[in-house]
């Protein structure tokens, strides 16, 4: 996907820290996409050492690990930006020329996480997350909740399944959900079913 790209050139892959390590510095890369979990040396080892080697390269962390305490400790040393393996296609090419562009990204659900510690808190105990959700997302949540496959709301809501699949994930992470299991059991909660 990334190799598609007009604007950007593969220069190496690399299947453990170690060799990273030595791939970078052979080949000088203006960016770095970087797992956590290799052999040898995992990604968070690698890091400070691949800063320490190329401090002109951006580290743009590619995780499946959407834990606060990754996060943290891969901005603590040096990484750019911190993407995970479920976002979508478009996602991980804009982190990746945001980066280039030598902006710092954090992956939407991580950002909210860092910025809990900073800014006062907006919910009450009475607040109705709910209510925070666009008539969109409300619209894909019910349905997924219903049962509907992204195709089928895609079709029936005339949108393209990608596209459902941004309202979904935006929605979940607007209800702090994360299973379809939590939808329905949030949906019964507040009787958000009953009507057709």
């Amino acid at each position: 996907m990334l190799g598609a790209q007009p604007d950007l050139t593969i220069v190496g892959e690399a299947s453990s820290g170690a060799e990273a390590l030595a791939l970078a510095e052979q080949t000088q890369p203006n960016l770095i996409l970087l797992d956590l979990s290799m052999p040898s040396l995992g990604g968070l080892e690698a890091l400070p050492l691949l800063r320490k080697l190329l401090p002109n390269c951006r580290i743009l962390v590619l995780t499946m690990h959407d834990d606060e305490g990754y996060l943290r400790q891969a901005l603590r040393s040096g990484a750019a930006g911190y993407v995970l393996k479920k976002a979508v296609d478009s996602e991980l090419i804009a982190a990746v020329r945001a980066v280039l562009r030598g902006e710092i990204y954090v992956h939407p659900a991580m950002t909210r996480l860092l910025l809990e510690d900073v800014l006062p808190s907006t919910s009450t105990p009475d607040s109705d997350p709910w209510a925070t959700l666009s008539d969109r997302e409300r619209e894909v949540l019910i349905l997924v909740a219903r049962g509907y496959t992204s195709a089928e709301i895609a079709e029936r809501l005339n949108l393209s399944p990608k596209t459902v699949e941004t309202y979904r994930g935006r929605g979940m992470e607007k209800l702090n959900l994360r299973s379809r299991a939590a939808l329905v059991q949030f949906a019964l909660a507040h009787n958000l079913l009953n009507d057709s």
